[in-house]
């Protein structure tokens, strides 16, 4: 079961990053997830590239594959995918905002095809897709099960999905989920977070068979740190991220603050993240 479970539905979940968008734009540009510090020299950029790289590997990814992106955001991995590999890409966001800035970076794009559309509720055609990735996106899906059905719906036999999750240690204790992993559910608006056991259990309920796990939480919690720095940098040269944050009210708004949560709970083990690689039989 989930660390947290959150009552959190579609619209909560595009209203969190539509009201956000400026914000996420400003401080992590077009791709919306971690970086993968594989060397401590690396730039933000090339950490970010990097956890792409390691998607495209663990989903083997060559150029004429069809992949659908689950959860795309702004777009930026589904481009790499197309325009560098070669792949033939769908991409689905629920968010207005990163529909409207994938199809205006894009315009007129059949590759990718940018979706705006819930994964859960996806129409896409059975067995048509040679890989389906999903980053940082199932947290948000308030049906974890429902997801894996859906993945393995639209995969063909042997296709595979590659899943980068926020997840929990194996037993968090009380004060972590009261103190760390609720609230920042609660104010990312995800529906909770899971053990990696979990994860692969509703996998293999879902027909998969677990290939990999890897576990990328210190290779990753740099990306938080940045995080504050822009941000409380943002505070002192924007008056309108002050205004946003402290005074314009808004449901959303308290996540910039949840970053020193999330910052620590990846310090103390709380939280975890990983790559964890599905097989179609």
């Amino acid at each position: 079961m989930p660390a947290e479970i959150v009552d959190v539905s579609r619209a909560d979940v595009a209203a969190h990053y539509d009201d956000l968008d400026h914000l996420y734009r400003a401080f992590w540009g077009e791709h919306v997830h971690h970086g993968l510090w594989t060397s401590p020299d690396l730039t933000p950029e090339e950490a970010t590239r990097r956890l792409i790289d390691a998607v495209v590997e663990r989903a083997r990814v060559s150029r004429g594959d069809a992949v659908c992106d689950a959860g795309c955001g702004y777009g930026g991995t589904a481009r790499v995918l197309a325009h560098e590999l070669g792949a033939q890409v769908t991409a689905l966001t629920i968010s207005q905002a990163q529909h409207a800035y994938a199809t205006a970076t894009d315009p007129g794009s059949e590759n990718p095809r940018y979706l705006l559309r819930d994964w859960l509720e996806n129409g896409l055609e059975p067995d048509s897709f040679d890989a389906v990735i999903a980053i940082e996106s199932s947290e948000h899906m308030p049906d974890l099960a429902a997801f894996f059905s859906e993945s393995y719906r639209v995969l063909r036999p042997g296709g595979r999905l590659v899943v980068c999750a926020w997840l929990t240690r194996e037993q968090p204790r009380g004060w972590e989920r009261r103190w760390l992993i609720g609230p920042i559910c609660r104010e990312g608006r995800m529906r909770g977070m899971e053990s990696v056991a979990e994860m692969q259990r509703q996998a293999g309920a879902a027909g998969f068979v677990s290939e990999s796990f890897d576990d990328t939480s210190h290779q990753v919690k740099k990306t938080w740190s940045l995080c504050i720095q822009r941000v409380l940098l943002g505070l002192l040269r924007e008056p309108a991220y002050r205004r946003f944050l402290f005074r314009d009210g808004g449901p959303n708004r308290i996540f910039g603050l949840t970053m020193l949560r999330i910052r620590l709970a990846y310090e103390i083990g709380a939280m975890r993240y990983g790559i964890l690689t599905f097989v179609k039989p």
